[in-house]
C-alpha cells in the first residue's frame, strides 16, 4: 500500500510540476527557467511545513501513509533538483554565465528560506 501511496503522489506531484512549467514557460518565455525555479521553492516550503508536522507528530501528519504520500510522493514528484541541475548547466554551455549563476545562487538561498519559513510556520501553527 505504501508503494501505491507514493507512486500516486509522485504521479500527481510531476503533473503539478509539469503544469507549472508550461504556464510560465508562456508566460515568460525559455530564457531563464523559472517553472523549475517555482516549483523549487514551494516544495521547499511545503516539505518544511509538513515534515515539521511529522516530526512533532502533530495533526494528520502522525498518519505515516499521509507522510509518505505527501514528503515522499508528492513533494518528491513535485520538485525538480534534478531539472534544476541540468538547466543550470545548459545555461552554462550557452555562455548565459549569469543566468546559470542566478539560478544556483537563487534557487539554492530561496528554497533554504522557504523550507525555512515552512518550518517556522509549522511551528508556529502547532505551538
Amino acid at each position: 500500500m505504501d508503494y501505491l501511496l507514493v507512486g500516486i503522489g509522485s504521479a500527481l506531484g510531476g503533473m503539478a510540476r509539469h503544469w507549472i512549467a508550461l504556464t510560465t514557460l508562456n508566460r515568460f518565455g525559455p530564457a531563464f527557467p523559472w517553472g523549475t525555479f517555482i516549483v523549487n521553492v514551494v516544495g521547499s516550503l511545503a516539505i518544511g511545513f509538513f515534515a515539521t508536522l511529522a516530526v512533532q507528530g502533530k495533526g494528520p501528519m502522525v498518519n505515516l501513509p499521509l507522510q509518505r504520500f505527501l514528503l515522499i510522493g508528492l513533494f518528491g514528484g513535485f520538485t525538480t533538483f534534478s531539472s534544476f541541475s541540468l538547466q543550470t548547466l545548459q545555461l552554462f554551455e550557452k555562455g548565459q554565465t549569469n543566468a546559470a549563476l542566478m539560478n544556483v545562487l537563487g534557487s539554492i538561498l530561496s528554497c533554504l528560506f522557504a523550507a525555512f519559513i515552512g518550518m517556522r510556520a509549522s511551528r508556529l501553527l502547532v505551538g
